[in-house]
């Protein structure tokens, strides 16, 4: 840091600013670092915005002009891919200012992203919350995820696991806060729609797949609402026919009252970050004396720059992009995912209050993952611990197609059970994963440039940020298109025109505007007809599970780091004392 920025007007916010006197209560600094991770740990709860946000024109039900599933999926994608992105520029700069400055600017980035990103609902300019939510919070978001790391790993250096896994484990709890705190301000915030009376009442016509209602006024564009839609209204409703255009989600105001709450936490905690002393030691530790070679713990270091030439580094590369690939496009669609397999089954247990309860206990399984698997592996090696992850995930994920295809016939609750456990074990490790890689990197480079390499190594986030949403959601449409033609050809051409007031050569057009769903055609198709909506998801879980397969052997071969690599012998300059 040179004497210019030291003296400049941010100098309170630099490192050799906050270096902790004697006595400071090291414990301190991970309570700072699990409030700030909570508060971006709510970007799990991402999922809770999408029926708001595929809603915001109908309301109740989504209209022609709404935004699809799709789109509205690839802004945590964007969030997610920009946050790997921004760990990587500033994991280095983090060595360099220190951990408050890096807190304090993700805090503006964070809590400003969702104020973009409201404007963007208000003017329904989807690029707004790119732009907000995606682009400018995803940097807060990188940010603040990288801000307590190499700072936990030198305030602990006998427990690198646990610290970093505790710090760590707000980010996975964030969803446990953020999705009640989500559904509970939406709700505040929403307003009914126009009701304009039952659908057998109405005089309803189908043009270019949107439908409109004959009214004293002229013709107005609806949505049909089920009795099940209606009833997720604030205060209930009645099934049938209300107007586009009124109403509201409650989704802009959720996401300024999001953005101001966020900043200030995260400001507060910001403040509260020390570093240690040089050469501090925690009260009776002894560092070892050599490697551990089970561990693969190394007392040697290896530069930022020089980490990326070794194939250590795209080992684990490719471990955390994979694990993470797999977990992360199910969390962008998980409430979606637990409706469309058991809602239609099971649709007296299977609510959308249900839904909302399993993205919540996702956030607490992703959360305690974090904390049980990294403590864990000071004891049993970061190295069988991915082991675990790989073996175990591979089960798993092969399995939840053998659930979701046996409930489709036979709707029994052991079923939803074996899914729910499945997926809550899947997201410990998944959580377990990115509590475990910054000690699993401290082992295999040393801690001089930790945060910074941890930081270049999430750049596989941001790969399976892109990866998993865009995974998941193209094999479901696949899924979904070929179950929609499968269903219409079993339906009367002239029932299918009763039902949707237009053809079926217009099937296109009727599925493009939301007109014509799996649910509306099962009301519709011959009694027997099996519901296709709990398979959707089998292809995605099947290439989930060969994912884990390559991840599990490019950790099996993972080795110490050569001599040739280590900082002394390719930046001298750079080496500690010894």
């Amino acid at each position: 840091m040179s004497n210019a920025n030291s003296r400049g007007m941010f100098s309170f916010l630099m490192k050799e600013h906050i270096v902790a006197k004697p006595g400071f209560n090291r414990w301190l600094v991970p309570l700072a670092s699990i409030a700030i991770h909570l508060c971006i740990g709510s970007v799990y709860a991402w999922s809770v915005f999408n029926p708001a946000l595929t809603q915001q024109f109908g309301v109740v039900a989504p209209a022609a002009g709404d935004w699809d599933l799709s789109s509205v999926v690839w802004i945590f994608s964007v969030a997610i891919f920009t946050l790997g992105l921004a760990a990587a520029f500033g994991g280095k700069w983090l060595e360099e200012v220190g951990p408050r400055m890096v807190g304090v600017v993700s805090a503006f980035c964070w809590g400003g992203g969702f104020l973009v990103g409201s404007l963007g609902i208000v003017s329904h300019q989807l690029w707004l919350i790119y732009l907000g939510y995606g682009v400018i919070g995803g940097c807060g978001l990188g940010l603040a995820y990288v801000s307590p790391v190499s700072t936990l790993i030198r305030w602990f250096p006998d427990r690198r696991g646990m610290a970093t896994g505790m710090a760590i484990m707000g980010f996975g709890g964030g969803a446990m806060i953020g999705a009640p705190l989500i559904g509970y301000l939406l709700n505040t915030f929403a307003e009914a729609p126009t009701y304009l009376g039952s659908a057998d009442a109405m005089n309803l016509v189908t043009e270019a797949g949107r439908r409109f209602a004959e009214t004293a006024n002229g013709q107005v564009e609806v949505v049909v609402a089920s009795a099940a839609q209606a009833a997720e209204l604030p205060g209930g409703g009645e099934a049938g026919v209300y107007a586009v255009g009124t109403g509201d989600t409650g989704a802009a105001a959720t996401f300024v009252t999001l953005g101001v709450v966020y900043f200030v936490i995260m400001m507060v905690a910001s403040f509260s970050y020390r570093v240690p002393p040089a050469d501090w030691k925690p009260e009776g530790w002894t560092p070892p004396e050599e490697r551990d070679d089970k561990a693969m713990i190394t007392r040697n270091h290896v530069h930022i720059n020089q980490a990326l030439k070794t194939r250590q580094f795209w080992q684990m590369w490719i471990m955390l992009c994979f694990n993470v690939t797999a977990g992360i496009g199910v969390i962008g669609v998980a409430k979606t995912m637990m409706t469309e397999i058991f809602g239609s089954t099971m649709p007296g247990i299977v609510t959308a209050a249900f839904a909302s309860t399993y993205v919540l206990m996702i956030s607490v399984f992703n959360m305690v993952g974090r904390f049980f698997w990294a403590s864990t592996s000071d004891y049993i090696g970061r190295k069988n611990t991915y082991h675990c992850f790989f073996v175990l995930g591979t089960l798993l994920y092969m399995s939840i197609p053998f659930l979701a295809s046996a409930v489709s016939s036979n709707p029994s609750v052991i079923y939803l059970a074996g899914f729910y456990a499945a997926t809550m074990v899947i997201f410990t490790m998944y959580g377990g994963g990115f509590a475990t890689i910054p000690a699993y990197l401290a082992d295999v480079f040393g801690t001089l440039h930790v945060g910074g390499i941890h930081g270049r190594i999430l750049t596989a986030w941001s790969t399976a940020g892109v990866l998993g949403p865009f995974a998941i959601t193209f094999l479901r449409d696949m899924s979904r298109h070929n179950a929609i033609t499968e269903l219409v050809a079993k339906i009367d051409p002239a029932v299918f025109r009763e039902a949707f007031g237009a053809p079926v050569a217009q099937l296109d057009a009727l599925v493009e505007a939301n007109t014509v769903t799996i649910a509306r055609l099962m009301e519709i198709v011959p009694p027997g007809t099996v519901d296709p909506t709990s398979s959707l998801y089998n292809t995605t879980m099947y290439a989930m599970a060969a994912l884990l397969v390559i991840a599990f052997f490019a950790n099996l071969f993972i080795r110490p780091v050569g001599e040739r690599h280590h900082v002394e012998n390719t930046h001298p300059e750079a080496a500690p004392a010894k």
